[in-house]
């Protein structure tokens, strides 16, 4: 009799249990729809005018402050949920409990705080990943709601047990929620700081790249050079020779079949290796830029936004689409020198440099007064490029 108590669940209980999953579920996605909206209308190219940009209605609240709080306290109530719909026995009064608490007060603040992120302060950038980031909290929110049995029934989680795996869904929940705290915690400075750098480590990788490949087709000339100095050596060498060369045609003829990018020829008629030479060194110098501008500009900011009427978030947003744009312009000069095209390379190379001048001009200027220190370092980088 107790055994049969203990895992019967009030019917009333749980049909008000049902209702509210069912209601909760439409508040989560109902909130999704207002935060891509706010995400996407952030990702406008054109600059919105003063008419249509929309002040802030409380601009007392720090955004990111709402948004890691309301994430501290969603990802608690979760913690508890999770446990609650593995175990028995299964109590609908006290996931109600739960889901009222989320649906009165973290699902809201997390949309508030994209609503209030608006970009005359904030930029375009900072309340672009506030809102990516709240959008995947609530996205794993919702999975974890849908994950409520709806039958009284506890879960029997996890895939040895044929369960559905909510743990697995509460892990991805509190990285979600981990990931939006911390974003918060760097605040208005530090997380320009943050994306200047990861800029700055894509310029990197395309140098790399590049580097590498050059080295290969290095190595592979320098193999050749050994092959004709040492023709004299015999009739074993010659043959080794041979063989090596069946070898290497074999392995150009998965190359081609695996579409890898081409080589600089030994005799380099379109000059590829002079241009991937010059190529580097400028790289070189833009990630020096990256580096420089998040210490010296960036790392100065304050880490809440600066007050409404401010022209310094413009000028942020100038900056960082410029800084974004490099990084994929060098991406597409890199495949015209896997393409071995001298015209497409000398085009999209003159393009990322006049980047690398364009976003250097914005960055002369500190963001209060005329010049400072980093201004004589700005010229000299402008100098450096053009000699390079």
């Amino acid at each position: 009799m107790s055994s049969s108590t203990a895992t019967t669940t009030n019917p009333t209980g749980l049909d008000a249990l049902n209702n509210l999953i069912t209601s909760t579920l439409d508040l989560i996605t109902r909130l999704e729809t207002v935060v891509a909206n706010i995400t996407a209308e952030n990702q406008r190219t054109s600059a919105p005018s003063s008419t249509e940009e929309p002040s802030n209605p409380h601009p007392e609240i720090n955004p990111l402050s709402l948004a890691s709080d309301s994430a501290t306290l969603l990802r608690a109530h979760a913690t508890k949920l999770s446990l609650l719909i593995i175990n028995e026995p299964f109590t609908p009064s006290a996931i109600i409990s739960i889901l009222r608490q989320l649906t009165s007060g973290p699902l809201p603040g997390l949309a508030s705080a994209a609503q209030i992120c608006v970009v005359s302060q904030w930029t375009k950038t900072i309340s672009q990943d506030l809102g990516y980031r709240i959008s995947r909290v609530l996205r794993e929110t919702r999975a974890l709601v849908g994950k409520i049995p709806v039958d009284g029934k506890a879960l029997q989680d996890g895939p040895a047990k044929g369960g559905r795996g909510s743990i697995a869904n509460t892990g991805t929940l509190w990285a979600a929620c981990d990931e939006l705290v911390a974003f918060a915690k760097r605040g208005f400075g530090g997380n320009l700081v943050k994306k200047t750098e990861e800029l700055r480590d894509t310029v990197k990788d395309v140098m790399e790249e590049l580097k590498e490949w050059g080295e290969e087709t290095g190595s592979d000339d320098e193999d050749d050079d050994e092959e004709d100095d040492d023709d004299d050596e015999g009739v074993k060498e010659v043959t080794q020779s041979l063989e090596a060369a069946k070898i290497a045609d074999t392995q150009a003829m998965l190359d081609d079949l695996m579409n890898s990018s081409s080589y600089i020829p030994r005799d380099d008629p379109n000059k590829i290796r002079e241009r991937l030479e010059s190529c580097l060194r400028r790289l070189r110098l833009v990630t020096l830029l990256y580096q420089a501008a998040a210490k010296r500009r960036f790392k100065s900011l304050p880490q809440t936004a600066p007050t409404e009427g401010s022209d310094l978030p413009t000028r942020l947003d100038e900056i960082m689409v410029m800084l974004k744009k490099i990084p994929e312009r060098f991406g597409s000069l890199a495949l015209a020198f896997y393409e071995l095209d001298p015209v497409e390379i000398d085009k999209l190379m003159d393009q990322c440099f006049f980047d690398c001048f364009a976003v250097a001009e914005l960055l002369i200027k500190p963001w209060d007064g005329e010049k400072d220190e980093f201004s004589d370092w700005v010229v000299k980088f402008q100098a450096e490029v053009k000699k390079a």
